[in-house]
């Protein structure tokens, strides 16, 4: 009995000695293997319980208007980071340091930034500036400087997910979204006024390009047609070297906003359709070549000295 009682005091005096022993010190303060576990799974309790509000705040959302999508998304983010933060913040308590003297944080990311953050950093604030913001959310379709567009999907804290009409995902950094200009095609109102340029032979009848262009515009689902105020245009807009040049102007919906490429080619196959029917010739440069005239040849003078 009194070996098991040696044996079990010898075992537990190695186990604290284990659990008691310095593994690093920060600002002088030791840290043992035991706070060092209290602070991980502080952090990961911290994690699940904020895995467990975004999947209350998914469901909520679920039950809502498309509309109101953008301000859950944001919820979504800043519970996250507030409790990830919080529960690091309360991990790290436990190993004894004191938080009351912000000199230690502040050099530690004066010392991080230093080596590279800055980027990091200023895409997180820019990711923060965004949400709160809200001239960019998920759904809209923008397009950035370089002309790529695409549909925003996911904002996260150092980029943003765009995906194009090609289905290729495209991450961008948040701080760009922020310094440079973006185009955001969705912002305010979902429908907007395309410009479809053409030009046709001269001699034509002005009246009868606008009725064909019209009718060309009507047969294209995108276009909206019953808004007053927003009925398609044709306007002539100079002489050209070859052609009379217009320009179509049409109201398109959402659908058609998000579709760029596909509304222009919609819109040329409708007008070359209707311009055909009524007999409308579409110009091409024409090129005259003149031949010239060949020249007697010369008979070489040769001079004979004596």
């Amino acid at each position: 009995m009194a070996w098991c009682e040696r044996g079990f005091s010898s075992v537990s005096s190695g186990f604290d000695a284990v659990v008691n022993k310095p593994l690093f010190r920060i600002n002088e303060t030791p840290v043992t293997l035991l706070p060092l576990l209290r602070l991980i799974i502080i952090v990961l309790v911290g994690y699940l319980v904020s895995k467990l509000v975004r999947v209350i705040i998914k469901r909520m959302e679920s039950r809502r208007d498309q509309d109101k999508s953008p301000v859950f998304f944001m919820l979504d983010k800043l519970i996250h980071y507030v409790i990830i933060f919080v529960a690091t913040l309360a991990g790290f308590t436990t190993l004894g340091i004191d938080f009351t003297n912000l000199t230690l944080i502040a050099g530690a990311l004066s010392v991080g930034i230093g080596f590279g953050l800055q980027n990091i950093v200023a895409n997180f604030v820019s990711g923060l500036t965004i949400m709160f913001e809200r001239t960019l959310k998920v759904g809209d379709y923008i397009e950035i400087e370089d002309g790529i567009t695409g549909t925003v999907r996911e904002i996260n804290a150092r980029s943003t997910r765009i995906n194009t009409n090609d289905n290729i995902d495209v991450v961008i950094p948040n701080s760009d979204l922020v310094t440079n200009q973006i185009i955001n095609w969705t912002l305010r109102d979902s429908i907007k006024r395309v410009k479809i340029p053409f030009g046709v032979a001269y001699g034509t009848d002005k009246d009868l390009v606008k009725q064909a262009a019209i009718e060309a515009a009507e047969k294209v689902p995108y276009t909206l047609t019953n808004m007053k105020g927003k009925e398609p245009e044709v306007w002539m807009t100079g002489f050209g070297d070859n052609s009379l040049d217009f320009i179509l102007l049409v109201w398109v919906s959402k659908y058609g906003v998000r579709r760029p490429n596909r509304i222009k080619a919609a819109f040329l196959w409708e007008l070359d359709t209707a311009f055909r029917d009524h007999g409308i010739e579409i110009p091409f440069p024409q090129r005259v070549l003149h031949q010239a005239k060949e020249s007697p040849p010369t008979q070489d003078l040769i001079r004979l000295d004596d």
